[in-house]
Parts: structure tokens; C-alpha cells; sequence
């Protein structure tokens, strides 16, 4: 099952929940029961509850959206620090030039073919991919150069490996959940909390008050998808990230 369907089910359900509670409560509390009688507190407090509630949910939206982009600048570096290093390595000899790029290569495919699905599944990073790294570390430091050219191009190496390894790391922080189970706990039982107000108000089964509840209610399911669903940036926040690395390694991934 995707996962909007599964939001459009949980979307249904809801404000089918709100739909029979609300008609199950105005059968049993029959003519009698005046909205009007609602102390203004419990308005004043309704209202409150719902600003508050609307603040935190949107710092909440807030930070997943900001971890999903640093997700991605943390892949579109690593890429393109490894391209910078494949065109830097074309100033070295042929022996030495192929050497790096065959290790830049090898860590493309390996970061592609083996590392995602892991990264993806359970928010980790292969230990390969770290002494792949370390591989291409000795390569480039294994020769000193010999010309001003291959001194500029070799500098540039030893940067772009740092950022390379930066990046690595940043990838594997970006893995985590950005939401502890805490903020969870709260956001859902403010969800319920901020719904559950709506009929202490007493509402009626008009067609005009149902129409609302539900569409509030469809409303905070939605925005508390938006939250699990950008929380995990790899595994469902961002549509194609290894686009950052086949653009500059057509060849790289196999057929992954």
C-alpha cells in the first residue's frame, strides 16, 4: 500500500470517527442540549489550544522541511565533490589519473548499488564505503607531484576528499528521524486534544458544522503526515536523490 493511499484512509476514517461521534452525541443528548449555553471560557480555551497547537505543528513542519533540505545538499555535495575530483585527476599521469578515478568510480557504484539500500532501510552507512575512502586517500597522497599543475590539481584533491568525507557524514546524521518520539506523543495527543474541543462546543449535526469538523479534522491528519512523511528524508522525503550522482557518473549503479 502507498503511502498517500494510506493517508487517504486514515483522512476517511478520521472524519468518519468525527461524523458518528458527533451524530451519536447529538441523538443522545436530544433537544434539550443549547450550544448556547457553552461557557465563554471553554471557547477562550478552545481557541487558545488551537493557536498553540497550530504554532507547534508548523515548528514541527518547519524543521522536518529544513532536515529534508540539508538531506539533499549533503548528497549534491558529496556528488559533486566527487565529479570535482574526477576532472581534477586528469592532470596526473595515466597510471595515476586512472587509479583515482577507478577508486572515485568504485565508491560511486558501491554508494549506489549497496549503501543506499542500507541507508534507506535502516538509516545507516556500509563500513565499506569508509575504507573505500580511505583507498582513494592513499592513491592520491601515494605520489607526490611533480609539476605546478599536478601541485594546484593535487590540493584540490585533498579538499574535495574532505568534503567528500563531510558530506559522508552529514548523510548518515540526515538518516536519523528528525522528530524524537516525545514530539510525536505530543503532536498526536494535541491533535486529539485540539478535535476533542470542537465538541465540547457542542456541536450540531447541521450539514454546515459537519462539513467543518471534517474538514479541520482532514486537515490535522494531513499536516501529521506531512511531518512522518518528510521525517525520514531518504526512505520517502525526496523522490530520486541519486540523481546527484548518475548526473555525473552516467555509467555508475549497474542496473540499480
Amino acid at each position: 500500500m502507498s503511502e498517500w493511499l494510506a493517508l487517504v484512509l486514515i483522512i476517511l476514517a478520521t472524519c468518519g470517527a468525527v461524523f458518528l461521534f458527533a451524530v451519536v452525541r447529538q441523538r443522545r443528548a436530544g433537544a434539550t442540549e443549547d450550544p448556547s449555553e457553552t461557557p465563554d471560557v471553554i471557547e477562550y480555551m478552545t481557541m487558545m489550544l488551537g493557536v498553540v497547537y497550530a504554532i507547534v505543528l508548523g515548528l514541527a513542519i518547519a524543521g522536518v522541511w529544513e532536515a529534508r533540505g540539508s538531506a539533499e545538499d549533503w548528497v549534491r555535495q558529496e556528488a559533486q565533490a566527487l565529479h570535482e575530483m574526477d576532472v581534477r585527476a586528469g592532470v596526473f599521469p595515466p597510471d595515476v589519473r586512472d587509479g583515482i578515478r577507478a577508486d572515485i568510480n568504485g565508491y560511486v557504484d558501491y554508494v549506489l548499488e549497496d549503501e543506499w539500500p542500507l541507508l534507506v532501510d535502516h538509516g545507516e552507512l556500509g563500513a565499506e564505503g569508509d575504507v573505500l575512502l580511505r583507498e582513494l586517500r592513499e592513491v592520491i597522497t601515494g605520489r607526490e607531484p611533480t609539476t605546478v599543475r599536478e601541485t594546484e590539481s593535487y590540493q584540490g584533491l585533498i579538499d574535495q576528499l574532505a568534503r567528500v568525507d563531510e558530506a559522508r557524514v552529514g548523510r548518515a546524521q540526515s538518516a536519523e528521524p528528525t522528530m524524537p518520539l516525545a514530539v510525536w506523543i505530543g503532536l498526536v495527543s494535541g491533535a486529539v486534544a485540539v478535535i476533542g474541543m470542537v465538541f465540547v462546543l457542542q456541536i450540531r449535526r447541521s450539514g454546515r458544522e459537519l462539513l467543518l469538523a471534517g474538514m479541520f479534522t482532514a486537515m490535522i491528519a494531513f499536516l501529521l503526515f506531512l511531518v512522518y512523511h518528510f521525517d525520514a528524508p531518504y526512505s520517502r522525503g525526496l523522490s530520486d536523490v541519486t540523481e546527484s550522482y548518475t548526473r555525473h557518473f552516467p555509467e555508475a549503479g549497474g542496473d540499480s
